[in-house]
């Protein structure tokens, strides 16, 4: 879809540090830490949460009573009146839940809708599902996060075996993978430079009680590993004869990310800087092959450029959410684009991927990389479970 009325209020969002699996965050509720979050942030961010009048929740990872969903995250932020849908499209999430809320006031349904995603992938839920015919009456379990990485239902195959599939076909090699992390590694660095100065730049700190006096926050990613030439090449491929190791991939991850979208005059009103204007121009997504959910990443990207009508060129800017080296390997190959060109300020291959709101975090870093830069085209493209992709394509001016 191309819009032209959806609009992002310069400063109007914030993502949480991730946390490492079964880190700072393992045992807090997705939900109300997300609303704890949004409802301090918001504020702050010059927000009233009396202006919202449509929130759209983004998650995957199922936490008690999150049956009820955005009318509940609505209510404990302080806009009790308010509802809108829950979206759950494994790691495409935050691009359909930004898309959704484009819509809305592309369409003057909504003038500020707020975008919110959460997920904890640490002690994700054992469902039993009842099955009394079965011999015994013995029901089937699952474990819902574990077993989402390990199985495609469709394709039987784990979210590795993709990367190994590609590797494989297009010749991507276990020292290509390597060069690439390294890469991405000096990328994040520079987002920690000066005392965390482009991360300050939207990142909000997360207070966790613990006991009855004592409060933790959180104010920097935890659990990103420092990586080197040496430490990568001593690392063993994680399945046999394969060329993807622990370095070569992301790590799961726990936090939460929010965007304001508005029309233009309303993003005008709540802009931290009335010289910036932020506009979601497209989105696009794509469905390939089973089992080769890193490609899925290009034909998506061309999708929404397209609707655009716009090129590969025209971007100033570009994030990609990696949970492989071999994602960008083959974006970078099929695009032509240099791979120093895109994840400048971190990607997910190295702070992790808590879920929903990985693509909202990539997307607000890719803002701030366009306003550093002056103003320009930014494409978000990114790759889900089921061997599909979602990108986006906005407009800072």
């Amino acid at each position: 879809m191309t819009l032209s009325k959806a609009h992002i209020p310069y400063g109007a969002y914030w993502s949480t540090p991730f946390c490492k699996w079964q880190g700072s965050l393992a045992e807090q509720h997705s939900v109300k830490l997300a609303a704890q979050v949004a409802k301090a942030t918001l504020p702050a961010r010059g927000v009233d949460p009396g202006l919202l009048d449509s929130v759209v929740l983004g998650m995957t990872v199922p936490q008690r009573d999150s049956f009820y969903g955005a009318p509940w995250l609505a209510g404990m932020i302080g806009a009790p009146s308010v509802t809108g849908p829950t979206v759950a499209q494994a790691c495409a999430t935050s691009a359909r839940v930004l898309a959704l809320a484009a819509t809305e006031v592309e369409t003057g349904q909504r003038r500020c809708v707020l975008g919110i995603t959460c997920d904890r992938t640490s002690n994700g839920p054992h469902i039993y599902y009842p099955k009394p015919g079965a011999p015994g009456g013995r029901g089937e379990a699952t474990d819902w996060v574990w077993d989402a990485f390990s199985r495609d239902p469709l394709a039987k195959n784990a979210m590795i075996e993709t990367a190994e599939r590609v590797a494989k076909a297009e010749g991507f090699s276990r020292e290509q993978q390597d060069e690439i992390t390294l890469l991405r590694s000096s990328q994040y660095e520079a987002s920690l430079a000066d005392d965390r100065a482009f991360q300050r730049r939207y990142m909000a700190p997360v207070d966790v009680r613990l006991g009855r006096k004592r409060v933790q926050t959180t104010e920097a990613d935890e659990g990103v590993h420092s990586v080197t030439a040496e430490g990568l090449a001593k690392l063993s491929p994680m399945l046999e004869g394969g060329t993807v190791t622990f370095g070569s991939q992301t790590h799961p991850a726990d936090g939460n990310a929010g965007i304001v979208v508005c029309d233009d005059a309303r993003a005008a009103e709540l802009s931290k800087d009335k010289a910036v204007s932020i506009r979601v121009v497209a989105y696009g997504e794509a469905r390939v092959d089973l089992g080769t959910m890193p490609k899925a990443v290009v034909p998506a990207a061309l999708d929404a450029l397209n609707r655009a009508k716009l090129g590969v060129s025209d971007m100033k800017a570009i994030k990609t959410h990696n949970p492989f080296a071999v994602n960008d390997l083959y974006f970078c190959r099929e695009l032509d684009v240099a791979h120093d060109r895109i994840n400048n300020f971190g990607s997910p291959l190295i702070y992790g991927h808590p879920q929903a709101p990985t693509g909202t975090r990539l997307v607000i870093e890719l803002i701030e990389e366009l306003v550093l830069a002056g103003g320009g085209y930014g494409l978000f493209s990114g790759c889900a479970a089921g061997d599909t992709a979602m990108a986006l394509v906005l407009a800072v001016e």
